[in-house]
Parts: C-alpha cells; structure tokens; sequence
C-alpha cells in the first residue's frame, strides 16, 4: 500500500499518478481519502473525549481533596457520561479502521517518475534487443505443429482430458526438457549469489495480501477450502513464487547486520486461472492455467532497488543469451504496469511462427508497496528508527515459454529441434 502521509500531503500528486494508469483507479483514492478523513474525525472525537475525561478524573481527586463533595459527585457523574460516550464512538472507531484499511488496498502502487508515460502496451518503450531473429529457408512450425502433432513430446489434449482446456501434458524428451530447462535456470541464477528456495505451493489469504494479488485479482487465484472437524482452512495455490520468496519477510524487523540485498530464487508451478483472458492464446502452451517459472526476489535498502532492478532484469535476461535466443527489453508505460510494480521491464522473447518477441519475463520494482502491506521492516543501526524494506521480483524466467521459444528457434528443415550448448549437459541429448 502506499504511505498515507503522501496521499494525505498531496493527494493531487497521486490522483495525477493513478490518472496516468489509466484514470480507472482514481475512484479508489477518492473512496480511501473520504473514508481517511472520516476516521481522522472519530479518532479525534475519541481523543478528544479521553482527554476531557482524564481532566474530569483529576478534578475529582482536587475536589474530594478539597471536601467539595458536591463538585466531586458532579464531576464523577460528567466522567460516567464520558464513559458512555467514549464506549459508543470507539465502538463505530473499529469498523471505519477497517473500511479505510480495505479501501487503501484497492489502490495500486503509483509509478517511479523515471517510467515512461503511457495509455496501454502500444506506448511501451523498447530498451534494448538483442540477438537477430534466425532467418528460415523454409516456413518454420508453431510449438503445436511442432512439438505436439510431429515430435509428440507435449500433449494439451491429453492435459486437458485429465483436467480440461489450457492444461498441459509432456512426456519423454519433452518431460526431459522441461526438468532440464528447471535445472539449468536455477544453477545458473545459483553462480550470480541467489539462494534457491522451495516453497509451500499453498499459502494463506494474508500472504497474497501482502503482495497484492488480493483482494484485487481473487478472480485468477485458486482457492481451496479443507475441513478440519469443525474448523475450515482457506488456502489459495500460488499464482507466482514472488508470492511466498516475498513474504519470507513479512512482520519482521532486519537487523543491521542484515547482508542486503537478499536475492532468492524457486521454481514452482503456478496457477491462474486467466479470468480476464478468455479467448487469448487458448491454442498451445502460452496461456495456460498451470505452468512452471523460475522466480527472482531481491529485498534491498530504499536507495538501493532502482539499481536492484536493472541488475535483477540482466540476471534474466543472462537466460536467453545463454541459450542463444533473441529478445527484447522493453519499459513498460504507466498504463501498463503491474497493481504493485512503480516500475517495470518486460522481457521478450523471439517467436518465429508469430514474427514477434512475447512475454517471458517481467521484472518489477515494488519499492515500499508490498514491505508496508507486510510490515516488513529493516534498522540501519541498533537505535535507530525503523524503515520499510523495497521489494522487486522477476521471471527468470517462464519456462513453458521457454520451451516454445526453444523449439520454434531450434527447429530444422527435416522437422527436428536442435538443443542449446549450454542445455544440453542438463537434458543429456543435443536434439529431439
């Protein structure tokens, strides 16, 4: 969430700030900035009240001190009405704590100035490409015709037997592939300082709080609910590892001595349920409900995670260049971004059968949006006051887009893919 001090100073600043997303998130200031000003008035009467009534409680010691037993049985009858009082607006304070708290929720993180300015993905900005997409001397192959229908190392029909469309099944050099593919990210991001983590694939409501997920986007999650006797748990399945790697922090205060920045990485599947993508990408492996990712999370100073970010995107980016494949970085525009990112590169990778780059990773700045949502905190030294920490996280990367990339960018004229170098000692063949 962001800091309330800044939307009460100038919430001007933000209104321009959440127009530049798009204008559809203002409501959401507004609702937050009313509800905020009326609990700023109870919270002031309650004050108000108390201090009055700690007044009256004195006199009543100065009047009984003084025999006024009159003054003192007036007084103590004011301080009962002020009990009274109190009890019945502290009683309304609770409720509006909480409706300000979930209306500060629904606003998304405002954008770095250094983001570029823009309405939807047409205005995204590229940074860099490289690598030159391969020219075919003959018509090369989508993933589908490729890998499912010619070499059958994948399946969406058989994922979807067994759990309904947009799933998936691999087999033989293909399953091969995938655990390769797994293996290779997580080593290499290993040799640049991240410590691997695995992680519950189930976590609370609390936790995806703490990153935003919800309650904006409970529509994507999966939600399961067990019994136990009389008392049901709520869990949701993971829709990214940002979600638990991030939280490894949440309610803790790091010490001084903490060795900043924290860089961790997992794989993990995921699961989404793509509620606002119906009829995107439903053919092959690009939008499926449950996929596999390496995660990147960095835990940095303040000053620190704009840099942080530029570093966490080249760690991804040292994926593709490892195996040979040509992308782009692009920044995305305001109007694009991320609910919790202030800043944002997109990752993309060359399609050969689409003749454009996709999607494979996206690598975001948080700053303090996630830390204040899950109190995490940090002190410069022993006495000093606490901050919040920044969070960035990135797919480092995608790995059922990676192995689309792989085999669209690996294929041969006799229908063939032939594996990266750097691949190869981790699947134990050199083509499928």
């Amino acid at each position: 969430m962001i800091d309330p001090a800044l939307l009460r100073k100038d919430p001007e600043a933000a209104r321009r700030g959440l127009q530049s997303r798009g204008g559809r998130y203002v409501p959401a200031l507004d609702e937050w900035l009313a509800l905020d000003a009326q609990y700023r008035e109870s919270l002031k009467k309650v004050e108000d009240l108390r201090s009055k009534r700690n007044a009256s409680s004195q006199a009543i010691g100065k009047a009984k001190a003084s025999k006024n037993e009159a003054e003192a049985q007036r007084l103590m009858a004011e301080v009962s009405g002020l009990k009274e009082e109190m009890a019945e607006a502290e009683e309304s304070l609770s409720p509006l704590a909480e409706k300000t708290k979930q209306a500060s929720l629904g606003i998304p993180n405002l954008p770095h100035e250094s983001a570029p300015v823009g309405k939807d993905e047409t205005q995204n900005v590229e940074v860099r490409r490289h690598g030159a997409p391969r020219e075919f001397d003959f018509v090369p192959k989508d993933h589908v015709a490729l890998g499912e229908d010619a070499l059958e190392i994948f399946s969406t029909a058989e994922g979807a037997k067994l759990s309904g469309s947009r799933f998936a099944l691999w087999s033989g050099k293909g399953a091969r592939l995938i655990r390769a593919i797994i293996n290779f990210q997580l080593d290499l991001h290993g040799q640049a300082g991240y410590v691997e983590v695995h992680p519950p694939l189930l976590v609370k409501p609390e936790i995806l709080v703490g990153t935003g997920q919800l309650p904006k986007f409970e529509a994507d999650l999966y939600k399961t609910i067990s019994a136990d006797g009389e008392k049901a748990q709520e869990l949701y399945l993971i829709p990214t590892a940002e979600v638990p790697l991030t939280n490894l922090v949440r309610e803790s205060i790091l010490r001084p001595e903490t060795p900043f920045p924290l860089k961790y990485a997992a794989y993990t599947p995921c699961f989404r349920q793509e509620a606002g993508s119906y009829g995107k990408d439903v053919r092959g492996l690009i939008r499926n409900h449950q996929f596999d990712k390496v995660e990147l999370v960095w835990i940095t100073k303040p000053e620190d995670s704009l840099a942080a970010l530029e570093q966490l995107t080249k760690d991804a980016e040292a994926v593709l260049r490892a195996l040979e494949l040509p992308y782009r970085v692009i920044a995305l525009c305001t109007g694009d971004m991320g609910f919790s990112s202030r800043k944002t590169y997109d990752i993309e990778v060359w399609i050969p059968s689409e003749k454009k780059y996709r999607e494979i990773s996206s690598c975001s700045d948080c700053g303090d949006f996630q830390a204040r949502r899950m109190e995490a905190r940090f002190k410069r030294d022993a006495k000093g006051a606490t901050e919040y920490v920044h969070t960035l996280n990135g797919s480092g990367v995608a790995v059922g887009r990676l192995f689309v990339a792989l085999l669209e960018n690996g294929q041969q004229k006799d229908g063939s893919v032939l594996i990266p170098k750097a691949l190869q000692p981790y699947c134990g063949f050199d083509r499928i």
